[in-house]
């Protein structure tokens, strides 16, 4: 989906990814604040400051590096620290923070694709944009649902999960990057071409193809 990309179409690529993963993170911010927990502002993340939340490696570097390879891009930002013992309505509580990340990105992929769609006459870098940000946006919001630890989906299924899920998804959390990374060379390579074609299709049924 992202092949081929041109100069000025890699630029508009790390903007959209700049754009879509800081708001994706404050969301997860200010979610769990709204929800009582004071984490993330005490540690200054409560912000849409792309350099409070953008890392240099996982941010930027490695997913235009995938790209180059020819890979489906995957990237992380900084993880938003929140506290799931000071969030209200316990699991469902966290859900709502783990949720809250993804859906800004459909979102703002949802914007984008209707500005496409039904605004014309604003130039071809612009629609070019707009479709880079819808693609960025909807792989955000697909590979992050995925109920993995620790993307964000694994909050949702981790509200309704049996003691014994959850204690093993604690464990695979706290591995990390790492365990994105495990999944990502493992995981990925059963169910990759499914969670592309998702992306693709999705795309699609936004920008009205």
């Amino acid at each position: 989906m992202f092949s081929n990309l041109t100069g000025a179409e890699t630029v508009y690529f790390i903007i959209s990814i700049l754009l879509a993963m800081s708001v994706h993170e404050a969301m997860h911010a200010f979610t769990s604040h709204w929800l009582g927990d004071t984490t993330a502002q005490e540690q200054g993340r409560l912000t849409l400051n792309p350099l409070k939340h953008i890392n240099l490696y996982t941010t930027i570097l490695l997913p235009i590096v995938m790209v180059i390879s020819g890979l489906p891009p995957i990237m992380a930002a900084q993880p938003v620290p929140f506290n799931p013992n000071r969030v209200k309505y316990d699991e469902f509580g966290v859900a709502l923070v783990g949720v809250a990340g993804p859906l800004t990105n459909l979102s703002m992929a949802s914007i984008a694709a209707f500005v496409f769609r039904f605004m014309p006459g604003l130039g071809a870098s612009v629609y070019d944009f707009l479709a880079i940000f819808t693609l960025v946006n909807v792989g955000l919001f697909v590979f992050n649902m995925i109920p993995f630890p620790p993307l964000d989906g694994s909050r949702v299924l981790y509200a309704f999960a049996p003691e014994p899920l959850q204690k093993l998804m604690r464990s695979i959390e706290q591995m990390g990057f790492m365990a994105i990374l495990f999944f990502f060379f493992l995981v990925f390579q059963f169910m990759g071409n499914s969670i592309i074609v998702l992306d693709e299709k999705l795309f699609r049924l936004l920008m009205g193809a």
